[in-house]
């Protein structure tokens, strides 16, 4: 074997075991995220979080160097897979209408598993509250451009776009600081599924052949409190 033959292995091997601790690192934050989803994340120490995992304090340092980093970094990437997801499940659709819908419908999907624990932790949490608001910007923003190509395209009646991404916003914004929960009853998920049925019925002009709504008995048929 020629020594540039053993550069290539080495240079091989070497890829193989860093493809495969970031693998490692991904499964772990997975792992991580769907536990903070369904508890929370406060009330943990990373030695609960190590025993919890099965895994070491130091397997959890190469994802953070501190718990708060920790809760950032989970929080993060359950937002950035989130919206990743969501821009691909519309990413086909040609009608404005149903590509909001399914926007808003994929958006309360991802917040299901999402306990109020969770969301709580969130909000008390700067670093982590700046990721949720954050995300719900975007989100507001996203509707608002729908609004604007549905309303050129004639898909929807004429109204202000941006004052509707308004109360679109403010209405996120509720979902995420729990007031709707708290004054409604309705999870995040749930609310997220009324606000799109809302909007796509005051939005189609009248007589328009508006995008499947299922009634609210059938949206919240088995829907986990959060």
């Amino acid at each position: 074997m020629t020594t540039s033959d053993q550069g290539v292995r080495t240079a091989r091997a070497s890829a193989a075991r860093s493809g495969t601790r970031a693998d490692r690192r991904a499964a772990l934050l997975d792992r991580l995220c769907r536990l903070f989803l369904a508890e929370g994340f406060a009330h943990f120490t990373l030695d609960d979080l190590a025993r919890q995992l099965h895994c070491s304090k130091s397997t959890l340092y190469t994802l953070a160097g501190s718990k708060e980093q920790l809760a950032v970094r989970v929080v993060g990437h359950f937002f950035k897979t989130a919206t990743a997801e969501i821009e691909s499940a519309v990413a086909a659709e040609t009608d404005v209408r149903e590509r909001m819908r399914r926007y808003l419908q994929a958006a309360a999907e991802h917040l299901r598993p999402a306990s109020r624990q969770f969301i709580d932790d969130m909000a008390a949490n700067p670093a982590t509250r700046a990721s949720y608001e954050a995300n719900a910007r975007a989100a507001a923003e996203r509707v608002r451009d729908y609004i604007a190509e549905g309303v050129r395209d004639g898909a929807f009646r004429e109204v202000h776009a941006a004052f509707v991404a308004e109360l679109v916003s403010s209405t996120i914004g509720a979902i995420q600081r729990g007031e709707i929960a708290e004054r409604t009853g309705l999870s995040d998920a749930e609310a997220f599924e009324e606000l799109s049925a809302f909007l796509l019925g005051g939005l189609c002009e009248p007589g328009a052949k508006n995008p499947r709504i299922a009634p609210p008995e059938a949206r919240h048929t088995g829907a986990p409190d959060a």
